[in-house]
């Protein structure tokens, strides 16, 4: 797949363009669906599949309180380049190009500089100056100026509209089997390895892999999960916890992973970790030697839930995780 990281490095139009527009923010089922028709389309025209999204996401610039994104602009680019696009089109956002007008859109970026000849967007989908680009305009300009619209309708999965807001809302709850349910994936969350405070191997027993964790992020309802861990290429069962460590009195958010049958030194280095089930919320423990029995437990009902989806697991950690 072909990236485009500004339209000035687009230098001539795509051969018989088929596009989708969106911000794509978590990949879930319903983007893959677009992406698969934009694929179809392309192989039987002999022509390209193209991408349009958008880094930082529109609302992280037009929103005073931003947006809890699903996944970083590289996950993205990855799970897209999965579902056999040819290119992506990364179009860097800003106010300035918030203002253009949605005529204005069509006519210098979907058509002068792309060559659209056939766009396929979402039942919901609008853009340009105060969103006025919706379907119905879309609609209209490619009947005026030469390329079809076909609009994808709305996707539902065990009655669970299949949304990047609803997503958002399942990880918020710790609800991770509903999650992967839109996804069509587990949740994941990255990063490099931190050094933390040392103490889970020499205190507690169970030494931990520790990602800091943002406020601007969107954080999974505090607690513990079973979870995959997806390091060098291999991959691990584990326990994480997210939270602020309340039995040593820490504040700062941080996401602990012990992994099991582990013991490389991976300080520094980027991991993946798929959130499986969540087991039990943060708690406070007396002591250290109560909080080391509870984690004993945990891993207990790790090690059970792993070998339980263990088919699923082999599935999750094959090449498109691996990337």
């Amino acid at each position: 797949m072909k990236i485009y990281r500004d339209l000035s490095q687009i230098t001539e139009q795509f051969t018989n363009a088929c596009v989708t527009i969106g911000n794509f923010d978590g990949v879930h089922l319903g983007h893959q669906l677009l992406f698969a028709e934009v694929v179809q389309r392309a192989y039987r025209c002999g022509g390209t599949g193209v991408v349009v999204t958008f880094d930082p996401h529109p609302l992280q610039i037009l929103r005073p309180d931003g947006i809890k994104l699903i996944s970083t602009c590289d996950q993205k680019t990855e799970l897209i380049e999965f579902a056999g696009i040819d290119a992506l089109v990364i179009i860097p956002f800003s106010m300035k190009f918030a203002a253009i007008s949605a005529v204005n859109f069509v006519d210098d970026i979907l058509l002068k500089t792309i060559g659209v000849k056939q766009l396929v967007v979402g039942h919901d989908y609008a853009f340009g100056k105060r969103r006025v680009g919706n379907i119905d305009f879309l609609q209209e300009q490619g009947k005026k100026k030469g390329f079809s619209v076909t609009v994808i309708d709305a996707h539902y999965e065990q009655e669970m509209l299949v949304s990047s807001t609803k997503v958002r809302e399942l990880v918020a709850d710790g609800r991770m089997a509903d999650a992967r349910t839109l996804l069509g994936r587990y949740y994941q969350i990255r990063g490099e390895v931190q050094l933390g405070q040392q103490r889970g191997g020499k205190e507690v027993g169970f030494p931990t892999a520790n990602l800091n964790m943002d406020e601007d992020d969107l954080i999974p309802k505090m607690g513990v999960y079973v979870c995959q861990v997806i390091c060098d290429g291999k991959c691990y069962g584990g326990v994480l916890n997210i939270g602020t460590n309340p039995t040593f009195d820490e504040k700062r958010l941080v996401a602990e992973t012990h992994i099991f049958d582990f013991d490389q030194d991976i300080y520094g280095k980027p991991i993946k970790v798929n959130l499986l089930r969540f087991l039990r919320s943060e708690q406070k423990f007396p002591n250290i030697a109560e909080l080391s029995k509870q984690i004993a437990k945990d891993v207990v009902c790790a090690k059970e839930v792993l070998i339980e989806q263990q088919n699923e697991l082999a599935l999750s950690c094959a090449e498109r995780f691996n990337q």
